[in-house]
């Protein structure tokens, strides 16, 4: 797991299997699926039609085709900003807060006796819920509602693409005490794409040439600073 702490108790195992389910589906939570599926109908915290669909998520990730469960995990939540599981990029995006609010949140772990794993981002949201697994009911519901419009983002854009993992952010809403609500959810540009560097010399194609077969005139075009480079050349008696 993410964070670490002698002091898990089992009352907020419902918490910890939302946020194992929000993680790659690898062998080690292939293996754990049927020990999560008896701790959710345990503790009842959850409504019985969301455990329906929670335990549907876990039968395919169980018995469906482990590459295709694998590949579908890396396309729905590292592809794109709309369904990405860093809070803080629906919060802050690239700005320059999201450092502080990173060092902050890191910050409230450690004071509740709690570190972050190796290579662990504190606004993980598998990250996150883990450490609200360990807080009283009364913080962790509190905690957990100050995120609610967060999920509810993910929610509809999980929604919007038919992914069966929206029953866990449907869940988390639930937990918060909120129910999901529709949002737009703007139109996401992959990251991938976002992070594209531009293809060198890409304007030295055909595309859009009426007559790609033929040659084609070359324009050359003066900037200013070449202009006025010719004019003190003038000035001076020099021949450019």
């Amino acid at each position: 797991m993410a964070l670490f702490s002698p002091n898990i108790t089992g009352a907020s195992r419902s918490l910890r299997v939302l946020a194992r389910l929000l993680s790659y589906p690898d062998a080690q939570l292939r293996g754990d699926l049927n020990d999560m599926r008896q701790a959710l109908v345990a503790e009842r915290a959850l409504p019985t039609a969301r455990l329906a669909e929670l335990g549907a998520l876990m039968s395919t990730l169980e018995t469906g085709n482990a590459l295709e469960n694998e590949a579908e995990y890396v396309e729905v939540f590292d592809r794109g900003r709309a369904t990405s599981l860093h809070l803080f990029e629906h919060v802050h995006g690239d700005s320059r807060d999201r450092g502080p609010a990173m060092i902050d949140l890191a910050q409230t772990y450690e004071k509740a006796g709690l570190f972050l794993g190796p290579d662990e981002m504190p606004d993980y949201l598998p990250v996150v819920l883990e450490f609200v697994s360990t807080q009283p009911p009364t913080e962790a519901r509190a905690f957990l509602g100050e995120m609610a419009h967060i999920f509810n983002a993910i929610f509809n854009a999980l929604q919007q693409r038919s992914s069966a993992y929206a029953s866990v952010l449907g869940a988390l809403l639930e937990l918060s005490g909120e129910k999901a609500h529709p949002v737009k959810v703007a139109a996401d540009e992959p990251l991938d794409t976002t992070w594209e560097e531009p293809v060198v010399f890409d304007g030295c194609s055909v595309k859009g040439q009426t007559k790609p077969d033929q040659a084609q005139p070359i324009h050359f075009v003066k900037t200013d600073a070449a202009a006025n480079r010719q004019q003190a050349a003038a000035s001076a008696g020099v021949t450019p």
